[in-house]
């Protein structure tokens, strides 16, 4: 009876890949809503506006059939992040969750306004323990840079600038649609 009992539990609680099994296919390559991030996918300088500082190289992936943009990040610094950012069709948004080597992490969604792509959350810092709205644009220049605008709102209410970065091509897209 234990067997039969642990058999059903681990096959129902297990997702079928863990078994050898294939669930259904499925693109999102195919799919509108998670093309519309797509214009940040590549190998990118990050620069001041005027180009004059350098603040890291990122490297945004396509990955997951699609599904999924992958983000590592390189400070010029030292500093080194991660994020995987992601259509979620059953509450229509975007969704980016970010971590990074110790400061913070980033639970932003959002989706399309205009031309830039629009999410708002919180920030949390391990550091201090500390919690803040949050909120970011990226949105792409007529030169093919793309412009990324962070803002966290302070204890008083004001939206301060926490980042400004502009992306100019140093690679090309990579689609890892297997990974």
């Amino acid at each position: 009876m234990f067997k039969r009992i642990t058999a059903f539990l681990m096959s129902s609680l297990l997702p079928l890949s863990v078994w050898g099994q294939t669930p259904a296919s499925y693109s999102c390559m195919e799919v509108a809503e998670h093309r519309q991030f797509d214009f940040w996918a590549g190998q990118w300088r990050v620069e001041s506006a005027d180009g004059d500082t350098h603040y890291g190289d990122n490297l945004i992936e396509i990955s997951d059939r699609g599904c999924v943009l992958r983000e590592n990040w390189q400070g010029a610094s030292g500093s080194s992040g991660s994020s995987i950012n992601f259509y979620d069709p059953s509450d229509q948004s975007w969704h980016q969750m970010w971590v990074d080597s110790g400061a913070s992490i980033i639970r932003i969604k959002g989706g399309l306004g205009g031309d830039s792509m629009v999410l708002e959350g919180h920030i949390f810092y391990l550091a201090d323990q500390r919690r803040a709205p949050f909120r970011g644009s990226w949105t792409p220049l007529e030169d093919g840079r793309v412009r990324q605008w962070f803002e966290e709102q302070n204890s008083d209410g004001e939206w301060k600038t926490w980042f400004d970065g502009y992306y100019r091509r140093s690679g090309p897209v990579s689609t890892g649609s297997s990974r």
